[in-house]
């Protein structure tokens, strides 16, 4: 679903609260200010989600959210604040949930070399992907876990069990569809029989093109699956993939392609 852009509609939700130390320029400035261009720039409509966020910054510590007072039990001085909106996205309300996110996560870690591999979909699946979220971000995690887990499994290439997380980045950052997974891996894992660390080489975990080849296919692979069951989606501009063989000639360049896997060193959880 899509919203259209209304002229009568306006981003400005009121001036943040006066008296307090912040920025010279925010991110919510930047919406009341450029946020109806924005749409505009986009045909006029945009994704149901783009929309609400846009909103929810825009309004975040403003009149338009209500406020609430905070008040000294020794002197009696009260302060009035505006609420936040508690968005995810907003990078003032969840910077302190970030913070608890990372330390958690930090708790978790082995003293072992990390891997942090990035998985990505290419643009032109991005009009399938539009009309099946659910099911082709789940076939993403599905299929890039798959891959990390066979081919570390492989004595060819390690002989171990990892471990690693996952996290679904659905935009880029011009907040156009961009589908991809982060991952951080262990660099090694638990041997088959359980009673060793295997690791592996120092500053290196896999070839990419190998990683990447082997996620081409299984995601092409369910992809294929879901459109035989009947559960992929075909509409609008679309509609004529629902037909068996113009789906797979379409398909046909998408397995001739490189998919891109990055491999790097693992974020700074300190910086």
């Amino acid at each position: 679903m899509e919203l259209a852009a209304d002229p009568a509609v306006s981003f400005a939700t009121g001036n943040p609260r006066r008296g307090v130390s912040r920025p010279r320029l925010e991110l919510a400035d930047i919406i009341r200010q450029q946020g109806a261009e924005y749409v505009r720039s986009r045909g006029g409509s945009i994704p149901t989600f783009q929309w609400k966020v846009l909103k929810a910054l825009a309004a975040c510590r403003t009149g338009a959210l209500g406020g609430h007072a905070s008040t000294c039990d020794q002197c009696g001085h009260t302060e009035a604040w505006y609420n936040s909106c508690r968005d995810r996205h907003c990078p003032k309300c969840q910077a302190a949930a970030r913070a608890e996110w990372l330390d958690a996560r930090c708790q978790e870690l082995l003293e072992v070399e990390y891997f942090h591999l990035v998985f990505t979909l290419p643009h032109e699946l991005a009009p399938l992907v539009r009309l099946n979220r659910r099911a082709l971000f789940n076939l993403l995690f599905r299929a890039s876990a798959d891959t990390l887990l066979e081919l570390t499994a492989d004595p060819k290439w390690l002989g171990a069990r990892i471990g690693f997380l996952s996290v679904l980045h659905t935009w880029g950052q011009n907040l156009e569809l961009h589908p991809h997974v982060h991952c951080v891996v262990t660099g090694g894992g638990v041997s088959p029989d359980g009673e060793r660390w295997i690791s592996t080489r120092p500053g290196y975990f896999l070839p990419v093109k190998v990683l990447s080849r082997l996620f081409r296919g299984k995601f092409l692979a369910g992809l294929r699956a879901l459109h035989r069951s009947g559960s992929l989606k075909c509409e609008g501009k679309r509609a004529a993939l629902a037909e068996s063989r113009a789906f797979a000639a379409w398909l046909a360049p998408l397995y001739a392609k490189e998919w891109v896997v990055h491999a790097k060193p693992p974020f700074d959880a300190s910086s």
